[in-house]
């Protein structure tokens, strides 16, 4: 359509404590005179409702500002893959485009924005059993015997995945395990269904110091604000440990502190450590994988809306 704005929606992407939620608040706000926005989550853990505070999910009052989509839609017991996402988002996409709003798709899950820039490859469900069984083998092997056990059973995805990222690594081994063809044969027979709409994304981030210190701050303040009930919740309702929400960062450290393995202080250690690595993970995936998305930076990220909105509205 020759009258159709440039960009009808903005991808928000970052590590975690970069940020990015205030910004999009911010950024709906000042959309409003020109029609607002609609937030869209795109973390993976901020889809479960469990773990509001753990998470750090949008407060109930952050959402009576600006419509907030995909958030903590899903319960303990149900599962959310990329896939499934990727349907949800698309819908809530057409919806805020047929109600004349931009859409903001807001997270730090690389891989929910490959699936709806990209698509997927149409890789059958993995039973539970053998995620589990390849998560017990990384466990006992360690990185680097996995590596070479994936090396053996499929070579070309070996080959693209370091031994370092234990994630992909499962992930690869996983799909070969259960179905018999590569992870790299079943983005082959991908076809690309891209999402509705026409988008930009943009990367936003803090100095390493600053962001690594937001973390540490963000654990504690979770802790003190009751995460480790919003865990013990968890733990009561017997969630299978393969189960997403269980690899939320921050569940293991405090679960180690329920069972008596590790006092709070050590417990809360672990968790900022853990929430930096994560951070530094994140951070690597923007930079090799969204290469060409427009990079903003911040020790405030609210600083940054005088550049970014006249960024939005061209």
């Amino acid at each position: 359509m020759p009258d159709e704005p440039a960009h009808t929606g903005i991808l928000i992407a970052g590590p975690t404590a970069a940020g990015k939620s205030r910004l999009a608040l911010a950024l709906a706000e000042a959309l409003e005179p020109c029609g607002g926005a609609t937030i869209i989550n795109s973390d993976s853990m901020q889809v479960y409702r469990d773990l509001r505070i753990l998470t750090a999910r949008p407060s109930p009052d952050d959402e009576a500002r600006a419509p907030h989509r995909l958030y903590g839609i899903f319960p303990s017991d149900r599962r959310c893959s990329a896939g499934r996402w990727r349907e949800l988002a698309g819908e809530e996409i057409s919806r805020a485009r047929s109600d004349g709003r931009v859409f903001l798709v807001v997270g730090g899950t690389g891989l929910y924005f490959q699936a709806l820039i990209e698509g997927l490859a149409p890789v059958p469900d993995i039973p539970a059993a053998v995620r589990e069984r390849g998560e017990r083998l990384l466990d006992e092997l360690g990185n680097v015997p996995f590596h070479e056990e994936l090396s053996r059973r499929d070579p070309l995805m070996a080959a693209r995945i370091p031994p370092s990222d234990r994630q992909r690594m499962t992930r690869a081994w996983e799909v070969v395990e259960a179905t018999g063809v590569s992870l790299a044969e079943w983005r082959r027979r991908h076809t690309d269904t891209r999402a509705p709409g026409r988008f930009a994304g943009i990367v936003v981030s803090a100095p390493r110091e600053t962001l690594y210190a937001r973390c540490d701050d963000r654990f504690e303040k979770a802790v003190a604000s009751g995460a480790v009930d919003e865990v013990q919740d968890l733990l009561a309702r017997a969630v299978p440990a393969s189960h997403p929400v269980m690899k939320a960062v921050g569940v293991r450290e405090l679960a180690r502190h329920l069972d008596g393995e590790a006092s709070l202080d050590e417990a809360v250690a672990a968790g900022q450590r853990a929430t930096r690595r994560y951070a530094k993970r994140q951070m690597t995936w923007f930079r090799n994988r969204m290469a060409d998305w427009r990079r903003f930076e911040a020790r405030d990220p609210e600083n940054l809306l005088p550049e970014i909105l006249p960024f939005v509205r061209r």
